[in-house]
């Protein structure tokens, strides 16, 4: 297929469209050193655990060569996070710049129909980019009427699992991209390991490949939020299977771009939309939840190899950083805040805190929990959490199987069992001691001003970021007031409530 250029805006304020059209003479789509149109390609993994890579410390053998070696050519960040560990929410903080509540992407569902909140595409696009989507196109496209220049979904990549159609797809876009001479805007998402994890006596379909390593249950690492329990170790190897297939995917990517020879005049992006799918990860709050990989390379600005250990930032902050990085006025209203000078080696003040949320997961009832986390500590308030309703996810897998058989003679993981389903409205965890979250201080003796400092700071972001669950957060202490400010905000909560036991069960909103 070509690409067409149209100089239009799906979906977004005719104000917008002419502050791009007026920005356009003097960004163009070029960034500050170079005269050539700077090009964007965004890979992303699909609930990757960032502690299963080889260049983040995995001990797993031969995991992840690929990434391994981009890193050393790319600039790495060991505090990024995303906002929202939830794959379509995660990813339109991508699009928006937004928090949820802010964008309207707080679930399994689309933006408003009449949303004038512009796109990172979109504003590209009124820049002359083509657009570009391999996997997850649905999850990476929050307005129904944007449509991307290129497409290909799962059921065209192999199931999304085939490293050699990623590569032959990319090789596709890239060669018409520079037929037409037109920069690209290029989102790559591999659908590893997402589940269901790769699992060797499972015969393959719709054009998947095995990945190019399998993993045997006694080669791998279980992480300290899950028990090392044979069944657990099962499952992980299947998803490590899958991993392994994620890196061939991703050095099958990058080699397309090395080939095109437009790699030196193209900004990479890596990172995960979320933590693993296993309970205490994926579609929560906790550490293991929300920190992600973050790798980047800029041929000429970022250095290679270079760490950067100590600002934290955050999904929010792609959209300003991108748009910054091409020259392009980022719209009036974002939530995030560019980080284009940590790229270039500069300091920037105030890179200490990361504050996420939890609206809708796949399936059930709302989960509403907010978080704020710095280098020391996390927090989480979990607004959902009243002693009766239960929480389950789609995410559990063999591993939660396991842990219930074994909470029969184990009292450590029975506990686990029971903090997994029925929650403390409010958690604190020392990040430094207890990476794994695994004991809650909020009640702990020493640990009083902490909770007050961090309820503070929650308080003032909510107020901030005008979140509609800024009441019930202040009223937390008292059952009667939040309950209605809960049901106020998730009035489906009140009909789910009749059953508290199956809270989390059934379709979710906004599923089909």
């Amino acid at each position: 297929m070509s690409l067409h250029y149209v100089f239009k805006v799906r979906g977004a304020s005719l104000l917008w469209v002419l502050l791009l059209s007026a920005t356009r003479v003097l960004a163009s789509g070029e960034h500050a050193d170079s005269a050539k149109p700077l090009n964007i390609l965004l890979f992303t993994a699909d609930d990757l655990d960032r502690n299963s890579l080889g260049c983040y410390g995995s001990t797993v053998r031969d995991i992840s060569p690929n990434i391994d070696g981009f890193a050393q050519s790319a600039l790495k960040f060991d505090r990024a996070f995303v906002n929202s560990a939830i794959c379509q929410p995660s990813r339109g903080i991508l699009a928006t710049g937004l928090y949820e509540h802010n964008s309207g992407v707080n679930g399994f569902f689309k933006m408003n129909d009449t949303s004038t909140i512009p796109l990172i595409m979109e504003i590209v696009r009124a820049h002359g980019y083509a657009t570009g989507i391999l996997g997850k196109v649905g999850h990476s496209t929050p307005k129904k009427s944007f449509m991307w220049d290129y497409a290909y979904d799962q059921q065209d990549l192999g199931n999304g699992r085939s490293p050699s159609i990623y590569y032959t797809r990319t090789v596709a876009f890239l060669k018409q991209c520079r037929q037409e001479n037109r920069p690209f805007y290029f989102m790559v998402n591999s659908h590893d390991p997402h589940r269901p994890f790769c699992d060797p006596a499972i015969p393959l379909k719709n054009g998947e490949e095995l990945p190019s390593r399998l993993y045997n249950p006694d080669e791998i690492s279980v992480p300290g939020f899950v028990p090392d329990l044979p069944l657990v170790r099962k499952e992980l190897s299947y998803y490590y299977n899958s991993t392994k297939r994620l890196d061939d995917t991703f050095g099958k990517v990058i080699q397309a771009l090395e080939e095109s020879g437009l790699a030196e005049n193209t900004l990479v992006v890596f990172l995960s939309d979320n933590g693993i799918a296993i309970p205490f990860a994926k579609a929560n709050a906790y550490y293991s939840s929300n920190r992600t990989p973050l790798l980047v390379r800029w041929p000429g600005v970022t250095k290679a190899g270079r760490i950067d250990g100590d600002d934290m930032v955050a999904s929010i902050d792609f959209f300003p950083t991108i748009l910054e990085a091409l020259g392009i006025p980022a719209p009036s209203k974002v939530d995030g805040r560019s980080f284009l000078g940590l790229l270039k080696g500069k300091k920037q003040a105030d890179r200490g805190r990361i504050y996420g949320q939890i609206d809708y997961k796949a399936g059930g009832g709302p989960t509403p929990m907010r978080s704020v986390a710095t280098k020391k500590f996390l927090y989480i308030y979990n607004a959902w959490a009243d002693g009766g309703r239960v929480y389950r996810n789609n995410n559990e897998g063999l591993t939660m199987k396991a842990m219930e058989a074994a909470a029969a003679t184990d009292s450590f993981v029975k506990e686990r069992v029971r903090e997994w389903e029925i929650r403390e409205p409010e958690e604190l965890y020392d990040l430094e001691q207890d990476g794994d979250c695994i004991h809650n201080l909020i009640d702990k003796a020493g640990f009083a001003t902490v909770v007050t400092q961090y309820r503070a700071d929650l308080l003032r972001w909510m107020a901030r970021t005008h979140d509609p669950l800024l009441d019930n957060y202040q009223h937390r202490q008292d059952t009667v007031l939040a309950l209605a400010d809960f049901y106020k905000v998730f009035p489906e909560a009140e009909k789910l409530d009749n059953n508290k036991q199956t809270y989390s069960k059934g379709k979710g909103k906004g599923e089909d």
